[in-house]
């Protein structure tokens, strides 16, 4: 898989890409039973936002961060050195009595990277619809650069210290990224970005997985106080500045 010229020219413009389509549905379902089994180990509440960096120690992770067919995509928007930088499962689960949601935000505003770029791959595990709430994004708003960013109001936000975009937010531009299970999209670090609640009675798991150059350097700590798991999956790291992490899968 690779981009055309137009889905390029696209993404420049717009932000983000969806809808590309990665694996099959036989595919897809090992993936989701390796997820499945991985969920059970490791609980719900857990697999919610707090499965970070696992590309490091779980394989079908790193099997996915590591894909071809996404790399190729990566490559395409970034060029030929790509880093894993990190990443992230955000699951949704059905619930009546909290509404669980992620404020508009821009991924790399808490980060702590010079320059402050990175691609995102939004792999969805289980079907992404608007009533399992899929991610929604707001198209060229990554050519306004880092905006102010604050805590929310609204309680049940899902992001690591509950921040969100300061700045007014016109929900009527927004677009729903729909996808099915063994889909991407792909979005600008700067693209703001987020998702309803969850109001079906489905689980909605995506596999965030966090890419940049590796001429981009950690300058501080991100949001979670961790150092970044970078791995190389592509090309060549001549710049040594996240270490030598080492993949130890259980």
């Amino acid at each position: 898989m690779s981009l055309t010229p137009e889905q390029i020219r696209f993404f420049e413009e717009h932000g983000y890409l969806t809808g590309l389509p990665v694996h099959n549905r036989a595919e897809v379902t090992q993936i989701r039973q390796a997820f499945d089994e991985f969920e059970a180990r490791e609980g719900k509440e857990n697999c919610e936002t707090g499965l970070l960096g696992r590309h490091v120690d779980v394989r079908f992770v790193w099997e996915q961060a590591s894909q071809p067919k996404i790399l190729d995509c990566i490559e395409a928007l970034m060029g030929t050195d790509i880093m894993v930088l990190s990443t992230h499962f955000f699951c949704k689960y059905p619930s009546s009595t909290t509404q669980k949601f992620v404020a508009w935000h821009q991924d790399v505003t808490y980060w702590g990277l010079k320059p402050p770029f990175a691609l995102t791959a939004w792999y969805a595990i289980d079907d992404s619809d608007v009533e399992n709430g899929c991610m929604r994004v707001i198209p060229g708003s990554h050519r306004r650069g880092i905006m102010e960013h604050g805590q929310s109001t609204r309680p049940g936000n899902l992001l690591s210290i509950n921040q969100a975009v300061q700045t007014d937010v016109d929900e009527n531009q927004a677009v729903d990224l729909v996808l099915n299970a063994g889909e991407i999209s792909i979005h600008h670090g700067h693209l703001i970005h987020g998702s309803n609640p969850n109001q079906s009675d489905r689980r909605r798991c995506g596999l965030t997985l966090r890419y940049c150059p590796p001429s981009v350097k950690p300058v501080q700590a991100s949001s979670v106080g961790k150092p970044w798991p970078a791995v190389l999956a592509r090309g060549e790291d001549r710049f040594n500045n996240f270490g030598q992490w080492e993949l130890q899968f259980k």
